[in-house]
């Protein structure tokens, strides 16, 4: 197992972050995975980074602090402050981010504390989300469970923790005899698929399935498709998408979840979202509605869509047949689309625009990125072109222009 850990440090920091010069990092990870962080540190002292910053999070602890203190004193708590973030952007410094949630730690907690300390986490390191957004720093997100997560993910197991690593290391192609060889050789296919989607040039997609999707997204002119790969890094682990951003007014209808979200910490099942010109007219939600709708209300521009995701049904996180209740895996093993910030590296010369630029090119901007699921086995999109032709790029779920 040990040999395993090894595998999955050395993919994250040589092959989704690209540390093959030494750089500053940054690392964020739950406490309880500390046995890793240490296996990932020993690693990147072996490729020359000497200047590694922990940021240390506890659920446990983060969640008596939103029971018992008030939004004033919240504000003023360490754990929602990423200002040291902005530091490290400053220093051109890698980023790994390291998450796993106990999802239903977070139940008893007032739902706009929930908000109020998410919108603090975001909009206190404003550099490197301008940073990020336009891929100037190297980052990459990925899992490492604890056993609240576990737990979640593997109620019946007797070593959840174990099943959780095993189901991370498939996922993540570390069973590989050479786990680095093995994502180059997946990122050909992702980036050939972009270039297909690419070369058509849609000017919209329309998406129906049986839960009762009937969502009409356009898509801005020198729209780009991209995947993992880009600019030498993987910055999903794992990560099966193609993905683009929509023209942000250009959205109408209604989309069903696929999936489960869980938004910090928060389960959220069986929800809805209905768009006009873009906005999100209406939000229905089995549980979890009025954070969606607060979510919702952060900006203006949380209203909107900024990212579209093309995953296969049948992709090999799919296959696993398990909900991950995570959304880096979810969002992997269906087609999602994302509530809020847009990719300026989405649109061609978007990264030399400035914000209004991007606008009027139909990019959004928002503090807020949500991605929530919409793939099943029966979900349909057909892309129309320029000239008004109807390509078929989903049926039953998966991608047929391969």
């Amino acid at each position: 197992m040990n040999r395993n850990f090894e595998k999955y440090a050395e993919l994250l920091l040589k092959r989704c972050l690209n540390l093959n010069t030494p750089r500053p990092l940054l690392v964020t990870a739950p406490i309880k995975a500390i046995d890793f962080v240490e296996i990932l540190t020993h690693k990147a002292y072996e490729l020359g980074i000497t200047d590694i910053y922990y940021d240390w999070s506890d659920e446990n602890l983060k969640h008596e602090q939103l029971l018992h203190l008030s939004d004033e004193n919240l504000l003023k708590s360490p754990f929602w402050s990423k200002e040291i973030w902005d530091e490290y952007a400053k220093k051109d410094a890698a980023f790994l981010m390291l998450y796993s949630d106990d999802i239903d730690l977070m139940s008893d907690v007032p739902e706009d504390k929930i908000t109020l300390t998410a919108n603090r986490s975001r909009s206190s390191r404003p550099l490197f989300k301008k940073r990020q957004r336009v891929d100037e720093v190297p980052w990459c997100i990925a899992l490492v469970p604890t056993l609240g997560y576990a737990k979640k993910v593997f109620p019946n197991s007797a070593d959840p923790v174990a099943d959780a690593w095993d189901a991370i290391f498939k996922c993540c192609l570390v069973y590989e005899e050479d786990p680095i060889k093995a994502w180059d050789e997946k990122v050909k296919k992702i980036q050939k698929r972009c270039d297909i989607l690419n070369d058509y040039q849609f000017k919209s997609l329309h998406y129906t399935n049986s839960l009762g999707t009937d969502l009409t997204i356009e898509l801005p002119e020198n729209h780009i498709w991209s995947g993992a790969g880009k600019g030498g890094l993987i910055v999903n682990m794992p990560s099966e998408e193609v993905f683009t951003s929509p023209k942000y007014d250009g959205i109408n209808g209604i989309v069903y979840s696929a999936r489960p979200l869980v938004y910090n910490g928060v389960l959220i099942e069986n929800f809805s979202f209905t768009f006009e010109n873009g906005r999100i007219i209406k939000v229905e939600a089995e549980n979890g509605k009025e954070i969606l709708e607060n979510m919702i209300s952060t900006d203006e521009g949380s209203n909107y869509l900024g990212e579209v995701a093309l995953v296969d049904y049948d992709s090999p996180i799919s296959n696993t047949n398990i909900i991950f209740y995570e959304t880096l895996y979810d969002e992997n093993a269906s087609c999602h689309l994302a509530i809020g910030d847009s990719f300026p590296t989405c649109l061609l010369n978007g990264e030399n625009m400035s914000a209004a630029e991007l606008k009027e090119h139909g990019l959004n901007n928002s503090l807020v990125h949500t991605d929530f699921m919409v793939g099943n086995f029966d979900l349909k999109i057909v892309g129309t072109t320029k000239d008004n032709r109807e390509i078929l790029i989903f049926n039953n779920g998966n991608f047929v222009l391969d």
